[in-house]
């Protein structure tokens, strides 16, 4: 058992069954009173978020979590096929594990897989990826980058908000974690 001493960002906490990512913490050292920490933890499996104080000193149980790197490989049915660059050992993963990632993940591209006890937890992707618009309606002449956005389908079938003027066959920057356009890119 490890104490409140050994928390830091990024580890995982086993509390009451379930598995909490320690996202911030503090220690708080009052004039008056025991010291304590305060933490913001986020639940890996449904990605709710809470804080919880604990004094300090108190017993914590640490969990053992692997990340490892992959490579997504293809969609078998509801499942995700992912290679593990070190060994090159096959990993199938349900959609409901990797949830939304699914709308930007394209074949051969490299994904962070966090396991814990040999069981996937998440799939965790770059900030950024660069993705092609296949289908949005023809701009029209006059159309700024100020004005206004219009929806575009990409290369994955997700639909982000892009600016009037960008066609299809451009590719642009998707940011992973709210699913907003960022920019074009040129090759």
């Amino acid at each position: 058992m490890a104490s409140t001493a050994d928390i830091r960002n990024g580890i995982v906490l086993n509390i009451d069954g379930q598995l909490w990512n320690v996202i911030e913490f503090q220690h708080v050292k009052p004039g008056k009173g025991g010291a304590f920490v305060r933490t913001k933890l986020k639940n890996v499996v449904s990605g709710k978020t809470v804080d919880r104080t604990y004094n300090a000193g108190t017993k914590i149980d640490i969990e053992n979590v692997d990340r490892r790197d992959f490579t997504y490989l293809y969609q078998d049915g509801e499942s995700f096929v992912f290679m593990d660059v070190a060994d090159y050992d096959q990993l199938t993963v349900p959609g409901t594990i990797v949830g939304d990632a699914a709308n930007f993940m394209l074949e051969n591209q490299a994904v962070t897989i966090a396991l814990n006890n040999g069981n996937p937890l998440y799939v965790e992707l770059p900030a950024s990826v660069t993705l092609e618009i296949t289908y949005t309606e023809p701009g029209l002449q006059g159309d700024r980058s100020t004005g206004g956005t219009k929806p575009a389908t990409v290369e994955t079938g997700y639909e982000i908000q892009v600016p009037l003027f960008l066609e299809q066959g451009t590719k642009v920057k998707v940011d992973t974690r709210t699913g907003d356009y960022m920019g074009r890119v040129n090759d």
